[in-house]
């Protein structure tokens, strides 16, 4: 059985016993509160428990890095929703310590995805720059003020919505502002 099966059969008996229950809440986070953070696995729980949140209390919008890779991705759209929508007043952009996409290249996924059988031509398309596209940071800091600085500059984000960023420490979950 793949780990797929396994979740859907633990899934079925977390329905019958009622998990559930214990994470009921509407969609409307209660401290109007929208997370950008990475998809870091170590960050899965501890993320919520460093930050003192439960269930129902932000929106937590996670990808590689935690960044605004151009001004229309999906996290960008994810947080304008979550403000227009959702009532998000305060968004926090959370990167962390020893991050994969920290020196992440498209150079190095490259070789991976040779390997892997997608060919050639799809590496070298016209319609997007890959080097670009699958390039990381090297500056923990720095992607941190670039990612802030592009939300509040966002012509769609308002001015009374305010944004800060951080560093968590990955095996802590001490939090460290970025200025």
């Amino acid at each position: 059985m793949g780990n797929i099966d396994n979740v859907l059969a633990f899934n079925r008996e977390y329905v019958a016993s009622k998990g559930y229950e214990k994470h009921i809440t509407d969609k409307f986070p209660d401290k109007k509160l929208a997370v950008l953070s990475c998809m870091d696995t170590r960050l899965s729980v501890l993320l919520q428990d460093a930050l003192g949140l439960k269930n129902g209390d932000a929106k937590i919008i996670k990808n590689a890095g935690a960044v605004i890779p151009s001004q229309w991705d999906s996290a960008m759209r994810s947080l304008i929703v979550a403000v227009y929508e959702l009532g998000v007043t305060e968004i926090m952009v959370v990167a962390h310590t020893t991050c994969g996409a920290c020196h992440m290249s498209f150079h190095h996924l490259e070789e991976e995805m040779l390997g892997r059988g997608i060919p050639e031509s799809e590496l070298h398309r016209t319609d997007i720059d890959l080097n670009d596209w699958l390039e990381g940071f090297h500056d923990t800091d720095k992607s941190v003020r670039n990612t802030v600085a592009a939300i509040v500059n966002h012509p769609l984000i308002p001015s009374d919505v305010t944004v800060r960023g951080f560093i968590i420490d990955s095996v802590t979950g001490e939090l460290t502002e970025v200025k």
